[in-house]
């Protein structure tokens, strides 16, 4: 009986390890991670953006991706679209206010499945304020040797549209026409490279 219960329990064990050995941890590569995203502008053409610094950390269930979790930070005070005069504004108190909130964070609540696609379901916290948003990522990248020969890097791409005035975002001028300067919805396009710990 004891041995019984001893192989019982050194069973267990292993089945505990194995299961452990299914989840890694990777932490994102902020050099060669950003967000880009776009808005209406006049209602006439797109303008740009992208944030830097983009940092965090992805346990990835290598059987069952939809097991995994993100946890991310992404910088605002690295916002960039190409016009010097144009950041300044967005970093102010018209929009971000980058000096009372310099982050937004992503955290992942679950991950579902739709086709070839995931949808990473969590609550973004943005300009204060914290909604939950879907992104539907593509199936995750292989994996990569890195040029140092010897870390391994894995990469992960998402897409999502929120609506700035959810955010308190809510600035706007108003043309001639009657119409708005900027439209409301923002599409946002993440790239991710991650490193395995």
């Amino acid at each position: 009986m004891v041995r019984k219960f001893a192989v019982a329990v050194a069973f267990l064990a292993a089945s505990s390890l194995f299961a452990q050995a299914q989840t890694s941890t990777w932490k994102i590569d902020p050099p060669h991670s950003g967000a880009e995203f776009s808005i209406r502008h006049m209602g006439l053409s797109n303008v740009h953006g992208k944030f830097g610094n983009v940092n965090g950390t992805i346990l990835l269930d290598d059987k069952d991706f939809t097991k995994s979790s993100v946890n991310a930070t992404v910088d605002v005070t690295t916002v960039d679209t190409g016009v010097t005069k144009r950041d300044d504004h967005l970093k102010s108190a018209d929009f971000f206010e980058v000096a009372k909130y310099p982050t937004m964070t992503f955290v992942s609540k679950k991950i579902t499945t739709s086709g070839d696609d995931y949808h990473v379901i969590g609550d973004l916290t943005l300009h204060g304020v914290t909604k939950t948003v879907d992104l539907t990522m593509d199936k995750p990248g292989k994996e990569q040797i890195g040029m140092d020969g010897k870390s391994i890097h894995r990469g992960f791409s998402a897409t999502t549209t929120i609506h700035r005035q959810d955010f308190g975002l809510v600035w706007n001028g108003t043309l001639k026409s009657g119409d708005n300067v900027l439209g409301d919805d923002v599409k946002v396009s993440l790239d991710v490279e991650a490193v395995k710990q």
